[in-house]
């Protein structure tokens, strides 16, 4: 069938939005590019997956007679295999050319190369000589004294044995996602440790009731402090934490408890270091990134891919494949998909024109590699789970391709934290606009799925303050006993419960929290680096906040718990949109309906509804299933959950419903008896 054929069946996306009208060629050019683009690519009766196989070929391998190296380098002149092997001698390993801007070299002797060598390659261009990181790295060490980096084989003598093989991840259970990062997953000031996270923090998750796990700063990254955001050495495992064999013991226990785990995967740039990294591999700044300025990104001071370059192409999608199988992830979380999809990056557009998704701004090499991305991870692991860091509304994003998409499950929902910060920051108690927070929670594309969130890590970096703290400012530091009463702590508690309700109950289709902050983990994060003296103070979680008994985090980590529990007991998250009973904005007052769930808040400091009128989605008899007042949650108990709500005929504008008495700052979800 041609393209034309193709494309003159009326993509679906163009029925969910009427907006979209004027650009239905634009929504056909992208599908035809999408296709043109597979053609190219695949070689006939060729899949995705066959074709993602880079690390399959390139990089180090066994083979009968010793070791395989390949490496793709077009720029360079020569290439010479260098090491602990061979006394690190620039000389005596030549690598030849075998075509394609391949470079091979085979080493006999099973031994030649063991476990944990060290090796480099010396690459001469144009530019010179230098000694680089192999692009296919699956292990990068440190020396402890010269600090530099370079990769170390992998290949143990008894290779890692999965246990995880009866462990399915599930698309249509909504993901409660419990964000982590390993590192600072410890108590203690230093770095965690993979081993550790899978017997300390799995085991609270688990408990907490959330079902997947979206690991951080996996990719190896030179700058600890870069959070994990410049990545240096793509197929590598970050050494951070462990070796490849410790992250996959956390996979494995994870699944175990039958947790679905997802990598927060970053191919929306590179750290632009040459030494570490895959910048100038070749000796042409353009081998991976776009030529001339176009190349450096404005904001992170990082490179920029050119997803227009076949051989972008294969090296991205052989790394999305490679942590699917090596690793056993279960999806992706794609971070920085505003910055991919645009040639600005999305920087300083505030994308309130349809024209904007569909200008000369928008980089369609980036979204057509995006869809083939996600067709990729669907085709390699059945179930598999996609979440677009997408901030811009690009139409499309979460769909099918087929429908006109690019694929992705959700998008996270990333305007919700920015209202509650602008709220707290900006406006008096009382004074919070509860159309504008309504609108925020149901914001979405029509048809696509959304992740909502209060805060993620990024809402607690330094400079920024987490919700707990920026409520209770310095009162956390002595306020927090719950033996002490603290008017200011107890607002703090109050609302810190009523915004994370809010949220899981109506911003989305599925939720996400960044560890520690289900309890109101304290101040802010900060890594170690030269501006706080290199200290790990704030680039850890004090759990035993929450696990001493005597202060009011394990309160809020009660609330946490019960509301996820709800939440999924009655399918809350995979209901659809919300139904608005109730919006009242000089008292405060958002209710709304959700499988079967009546949820009540009043955000007013002070004023108490005794008498409230809830219009009910249905006759009956409807009683509290949940009260962020309660005294396990650090409330005050002024909710009677045994009283019995009997819903009568109140007038014909709200309909039937049921009064009730909601105090001030509490949040209640009834049931239908």
């Amino acid at each position: 069938m041609t393209d034309a054929n193709k494309t003159s069946r009326r993509l679906k996306i163009l029925s969910y939005d009427p907006y979209l009208e004027p650009f239905e060629g634009d929504l056909n050019e992208r599908m035809k590019r999408y296709r043109r683009r597979k053609r190219q690519l695949l070689a006939p009766g060729q899949s995705l997956s066959d074709f993602a196989s880079g690390h399959l070929y390139y990089g180090f391998h066994k083979t009968a007679k010793g070791w395989v190296y390949r490496e793709w380098a077009p720029g360079a002149k020569a290439m010479h295999l260098i090491g602990d092997f061979n006394g690190w001698d620039r000389q005596s390993h030549p690598m030849r050319e075998i075509g394609g801007g391949n470079w091979e070299i085979e080493l006999p002797g099973k031994r030649t190369l063991r476990h944990l060598s060290r090796v480099k390659v010396c690459v001469t261009s144009e530019r010179g000589t230098e000694d680089r990181i192999p692009l296919y790295a699956t292990y990068v060490a440190q020396d402890k004294e010269t600090k530099s980096f370079s990769a170390a084989i992998w290949s143990p003598r008894k290779p890692f044995e999965w246990t995880d093989a009866d462990f399915r991840p599930k698309r249509n259970i909504p993901p409660l996602i419990y964000e982590a990062h390993v590192g600072m997953a410890t108590e203690e000031e230093r770095v965690g440790t993979y081993l550790e996270f899978a017997r300390d923090v799995l085991p609270r998750i688990k408990r907490d009731g959330y079902n997947t796990v979206q690991l951080m700063a996996i990719m190896e990254h030179p700058y600890y402090a870069s959070f994990g955001y410049q990545v240096s050495n793509f197929f590598a495992a970050s050494s951070w934490y462990g070796t490849p064999d410790d992250l996959k013991a956390l996979i494995n226990e994870a699944h175990r408890l039958g947790l679905t785990v997802l990598l927060d995967i970053v191919h929306s740039h590179a750290v632009k270091n040459t030494a570490e990294g895959i910048n100038g591999f070749d000796g042409r700044d353009d081998q991976f990134f776009k030529a001339g300025p176009a190349g450096d990104h404005p904001a992170w001071g990082s490179k920029v891919f050119d997803y227009g370059k076949t051989g972008v192409i294969h090296f991205l999608l052989s790394n999305v494949k490679f942590w699917l199988e090596e690793y056993h992830f279960d999806g992706f979380r794609f971070d920085g998909v505003t910055s991919m999809i645009y040639n600005d990056h999305g920087l300083g557009s505030a994308f309130t024109d349809y024209h904007q998704y569909f200008s000369m701004n928008t980089d369609v090499d980036a979204i057509t590699y995006l869809q083939l991305a996600t067709e990729l991870t669907h085709e390699v692991k059945k179930g598999s789970v996609l979440i677009a860091e997408e901030m811009s509304g690009m139409p499309g994003m979460c769909l099918p391709i087929k429908e006109g998409g690019v694929g992705f499950d959700y998008r996270l929902s990333m305007g919700l934290p920015d209202l509650y910060i602008k709220n707290i920051k900006e406006k008096e108690d009382g004074h919070w606009d509860m159309g504008k927070l309504y609108y925020e929670l149901i914001s979405r594309r029509p048809n696509e799925k959304n992740i909502a969130y209060a805060e993620s890590h990024d809402q607690a970096l330094v400079g920024d303050k987490t919700i707990m703290f920026r409520l209770a400012d310095k009162e956390m530091y002595w306020g927090m006993d719950r033996a002490d009463p603290n008017v200011i702590v107890e607002r703090a508690v109050a609302l810190h419960k009523m915004i994370r309700l809010v949220t899981i109950a109506a911003g989305g289709e599925g939720y996400l929290n960044f560890m520690g902050n289900e309890f109101g983990h304290p101040e802010w994060i900060d890594f170690p680096r030269e501006g706080n003296g290199w200290s790990f103070k704030h680039a850890r979680r004090q759990w035993s906040l929450a696990d001493n008994g005597f202060l009011r985090y394990e309160l809020l980590g009660n609330f946490d718990k019960a509301m996820v529990r709800l939440v999924r007991q009655y399918g809350v998250l995979k209901a659809g949109m919300p139904r608005c009973l109730r919006q009242h904005e000089s008292d405060q007052i958002l209710a709304f309906e959700k499988a079967g769930c009546v949820f009540v808040f009043n955000f007013h400091p002070t004023n108490s509804q005794t008498g409230l009128f809830v219009p009910a989605p249905e006759l009956g008899d409807y009683q509290v299933v949940l009260s962020s007042d309660d005294k396990e949650f650090g409330g005050y108990d002024r909710v009677d959950k045994s009283v019995i709500y009997h819903t009568w005929a109140h007038d014909p504008q709200l309909g039937d419903g049921f009064a009730i008495y909601v105090p001030a700052r509490t949040a209640l979800v009834l049931r239908k008896v």
